[in-house]
């Protein structure tokens, strides 16, 4: 029984041993490790700038992969990524029968969503024609026609560059005015200023300019005013043309681009309630292409930092050069050290540490000054430009593997070299 508590006693104390050893050996390691790094500043200062400039180009990529992003999906939403457009596609099981029963929208479904949809800001009807009109010296082309009411302007975000845009107390009245685009101003008149006031006739009707407008920004020429002569006058003006009440599209604008896939599925059913049972209506919106935009950006976001992750390898070739350097100049001490009775796994670890501590400083030091531009932009400033706390954690865990990676190989010949030779060396 004596003997069993004894030898129970002698584990626990060569445990404790063993473990304050360890505890010593880590703190041993880092202390040679930082006594190297005085002995020569110059060469740590160098090794590690090529860390420095690696990790700050991972942040500041992402900073302008996000800050792309975030310009191209304001663009897109300008085009109307809260905007419905709803239309037609036809009824009647046979060709035969979609040509007789015809059943198009009107401005009463239009209406009905109003009412039944909350989330509706803006809407429209449109009316779609096409007129030959005068330009001067005998020349007419054939101009887009587009019967709207005054929320187009908000729907399909238009910047009217002179004059006024018609209103509702337009519409009502049915005033026979129109707004135009800068091409067709330029063109007929000479310049957009010259344009408002004028008279052109639309069929042999006298139709005065009232404004000039032009898209917030291109649209790919997807729109249906994309055509540089394009002309709009109020909806209820463009009923004398056609003499009905059907409409080309119906146009909603919801007040949030959340609001869009609920609202596109209801209007569908509502409008569908209203006609006959075999006539089709689809509702498109921009919100794939938004989702498509925003992966792609993702995706060349990533590809800038496979690239300047680059950067970093070059880094961690220029530790793995110097580490080697290092230990060839260290060599007696080396010897020394494992004549003392340091082990393998002692001398890896110390300079390995060595490595990593080299690599994480410039890690440190190229993560605050990546994070520095975006930050100063902001505040000296009235642009923000985006950045990610998960770029600092890729860096930094970067900086580190780099330098276990590309310290193991000097860590090991250090680790590998016989004592005896290497007190030799000269």
């Amino acid at each position: 029984m004596p003997t069993t508590t004894q030898a129970a006693r002698s584990r626990g104390f060569e445990q404790t041993l063993l473990s304050a050893r360890q505890t010593m050996l880590i703190s041993e390691i880092l202390k040679i490790a930082m006594d190297s790094f005085k002995a020569s500043k110059t060469r740590f200062a160098l090794t590690a700038l090529g860390m420095v400039i690696g990790t700050a180009s991972v942040i500041l990529v992402v900073t302008i992969g996000m800050t792309g992003k975030q310009y191209v999906l304001d663009l897109i939403q300008k085009i109307g990524t809260n905007t419905v457009e709803l239309e037609y596609a036809g009824g009647g099981a046979t060709p035969a029968e979609r040509v007789l029963y015809n059943d198009y929208l009107t401005p009463l479904d239009e209406k009905a969503v109003d009412q039944a949809v909350p989330g509706v800001m803006y809407s429209s009807s449109v009316v779609e024609m096409h007129a030959r009109i005068s330009f001067g010296n005998g020349v007419n082309k054939d101009t887009l026609v587009l019967g709207v009411s005054p929320e187009y302007q908000q729907i399909r975000n238009l910047i009217v560059t002179q004059g006024r845009f018609f209103d509702d107390t337009d519409d009502a009245a049915h005033i026979k005015c129109a707004v135009v685009t800068e091409p067709f101003a330029e063109l007929r008149y000479g310049s957009e200023n010259a344009a408002v006031g004028q008279t052109f006739q639309i069929q042999g009707i006298p139709f005065t300019i009232i404004g000039v407008f032009k898209e917030a920004v291109s649209d790919f020429g997807q729109s249906e005013i994309s055509s540089d002569q394009a002309v709009l006058i109020p909806y209820s003006v463009a009923r004398y043309f056609t003499g009905t009440d059907r409409v080309n599209d119906i146009y909603f604008s919801m007040r949030s681009m959340n609001d869009v896939p609920d609202a596109q599925k209801e209007i569908v059913r509502i409008v569908s309630a209203r006609h006959r049972p075999n006539s089709v209506y689809k509702a498109q919106t921009l919100a794939a292409l938004l989702t498509t935009a925003a992966q792609i950006a993702d995706a060349l976001t990533a590809v800038l930092v496979l690239v300047a992750a680059v950067t970093l390898a070059v880094g961690g070739v220029g530790i793995m050069n110097i580490m080697l350097a290092n230990v060839r100049a260290r060599i007696r001490e080396i010897g020394i050290r494992k004549a003392l009775g340091a082990t393998y796994r002692e001398i890896k670890l110390q300079f390995l540490a060595e490595a990593v501590i080299i690599s994480l400083t410039g890690g440190v030091v190229g993560t605050m000054a990546g994070l520095l531009i975006p930050l100063s932009v902001g505040v000296f400033t009235d642009h923000y430009l985006p950045f990610s706390w998960w770029s600092v954690i890729i860096a930094l865990t970067s900086a580190t593997a780099v330098g276990m990676i590309f310290g193991t190989v000097p860590a090991t010949r250090a680790a590998q070299m016989d004592p005896v030779e290497a007190l030799k060396y000269e």
